[in-house]
């Protein structure tokens, strides 16, 4: 292996420990403690080094954190439904959606309601969207289902109100009432 191989290797090793470090941070004490002089005291590097992997600062960051976010919504999602009949999967999707969003709130947040550096639905979008959005789509019926991006827009939208909803404590938490929400929306696009 030669220097400039070994070189890019220990900055994608860096690269990876900012973006592991402020996740754990915002999932344990909120995004209000990720801050760049937080993560280089506790990467051990200066500012100026995490400014070079991310030029935006936090905001580069907090986007970084929601594409690793969106990897590992795709594979959760198809982990969660694999093998599952056609009668149980919507629902079982729905069950792990909103288990993503509890068990993750902090990356949740960067995925869908803070500003990221990337649009959504554009020539432009990143991969980790679209292949997150391919597993709405797939959710709904797949693109057999006619106007499989809009039911997937409409699915994903009810799925983030009840996560939102939930987190605010605005719907209530009881197991019984959870259960049928997840068995109505399921019904609604089953």
């Amino acid at each position: 292996m030669g220097v400039r191989e070994r070189k890019e290797r220990e900055r994608q090793d860096r690269e990876r420990m900012i973006v592991d470090c402020a996740r754990r941070i915002a999932e344990d004490e909120g995004w209000p403690a990720v801050t760049t002089r937080r993560l280089a005291d506790e990467i051990e590097y200066s500012p100026p080094v995490l400014y070079g992997h991310f030029p935006e600062g936090r905001d580069g960051i907090v986007s970084a954190v929601a594409l690793d976010g969106f990897r590992d919504f795709a594979r959760v999602m198809q982990e969660a439904t694999e093998g599952e009949a056609e009668g149980d999967r919507l629902a079982v999707f729905v069950e792990a959606y909103l288990r993503f969003a509890e068990e993750n709130p902090a990356t949740y947040e960067a995925m869908f309601s803070m500003r990221l550096g990337v649009r959504f639905a554009d020539e432009s979008t990143p991969s980790e969207l679209r292949e997150a959005f391919a597993v709405l789509v797939s959710a709904v019926g797949g693109e057999d289902a006619g106007n499989a991006g809009t039911r997937a827009e409409v699915f994903w939208s009810a799925l983030h109100g009840m996560c939102v909803l939930t987190q605010g404590q605005r719907l209530s938490l009881d197991r019984d009432n959870r259960s049928a929400r997840i068995e109505v929306l399921a019904g609604l696009f089953g």
